[in-house]
């Protein structure tokens, strides 16, 4: 599984069909995220714990850069969906073969939004809809952008 991690100020999903989701003012990470094919539960749990606790905020008590989470700071999490991240060039034409069937990955999806409301606070954690067209709009803070993927897990961290 694959997340990319932007810390925001602000963002909002507006859902083809103008169906808006709005998340203003807000700091925090929105992060764009993929289902490989070969994505287990283990999967899941690394991405969603190691988002939740990286380390990506300043601190003003202690004023190093890069101490606080998510978490700490008691900001909102965006998810979206995004099966382009697995995708890859062939000639010019992109290849999605590696990510996760839409069949399967749906309800993959599903459990991990779930994973993320249960392991912070449900209304904390906002997401889109999966397999719609959506407008993604955000106002980046940093620019701050990391890429996490569990395939890359080795070493249990």
């Amino acid at each position: 599984m694959r997340a990319v991690v932007q810390r925001v100020a602000s963002a909002s999903v507006e859902i083809a069909g103008g169906r808006p989701l709005d998340i203003v003012d807000w700091a925090g990470p929105a992060c764009p995220r993929r289902l490989h094919e070969a994505d287990a539960e283990s999967d899941a749990e690394y991405i969603c714990c190691k988002v939740l606790n990286m380390r990506l905020f300043p601190s003003e008590k202690t004023g190093k850069a890069w101490y606080q989470n998510v978490m700490l700071n008691i900001f909102e999490v965006l998810l979206v969906s995004q099966f382009t991240l697995y995708g890859v060039l062939k000639g010019n034409n992109p290849d999605f073969h590696g990510a996760m069937p839409p069949s399967a990955a749906k309800s993959f999806y599903a459990s991990l939004v779930e994973r993320f409301q249960k392991a912070y606070r449900a209304d904390a954690v906002k997401d889109g809809v999966f397999g719609a067209m959506m407008e993604v709009k955000l106002v980046s803070d940093g620019p701050m952008t990391m890429q996490v993927d569990s395939s890359k897990n080795t070493n249990g961290d």
